[in-house]
């Protein structure tokens, strides 16, 4: 008996340390009524995450987005960052990632169905030598404004 409840307190620690948020890995999800393709739409036309995104001044890409297709990202403190979409599946999920002095921040944003609700998913994790540093510096207020992004990318997608 002690060690089937010794094991059941692992296993529930275990789980609940993989799906905790800290500053170094968060996410947020939110329900819609807008159709996946709204929402696809509306994280894909890059020239307008400045309109849903507080935390961005600009955003400029060159080319198709799909995988591998580079741009930029300008903050509203004025720091340029460079990003690479490293993963990409059409109407579904992608994710870029932005380089940082060794180290990297990685956005994933993917879409469900779920009992005919649109589900869309904002993912942000650090991983590097310097992952701490810059989860300490940068995470909590990214934290922060992730819930006012997505509510806002809700009201857009909702409105049209």
């Amino acid at each position: 008996m002690k060690t089937a409840l010794i094991l059941i307190f692992v296993t529930m620690t275990a789980y609940a340390q993989e799906n905790a948020q800290t500053n170094k890995h968060f996410w947020c999800s939110i329900e819609t009524t807008a159709n996946p393709e709204e929402i696809w739409s509306i994280w894909t036309d890059v020239p307008s995450w400045k309109d849903w995104d507080v935390g961005l001044k600009n955003a400029v890409i060159n080319e198709p987005f799909e995988k591998d297709a580079k741009g930029y990202i300008i903050s509203l403190e004025d720091r340029t960052s460079k990003f690479r979409v490293i993963e990409f599946v059409k109407g579904k999920s992608y994710t870029f990632k932005t380089k940082l002095p060794l180290g990297s921040i990685y956005i994933k944003r993917y879409l469900k169905i779920n009992d005919g609700a649109t589900v869309f998913t904002h993912e942000v994790w650090f991983e590097g030598l310097t992952a701490g540093i810059f989860s300490k510096s940068f995470g909590s207020k990214f934290r922060k404004m992730l819930p006012i992004a997505m509510q806002n990318i809700k009201e857009i997608a909702e409105s049209k």
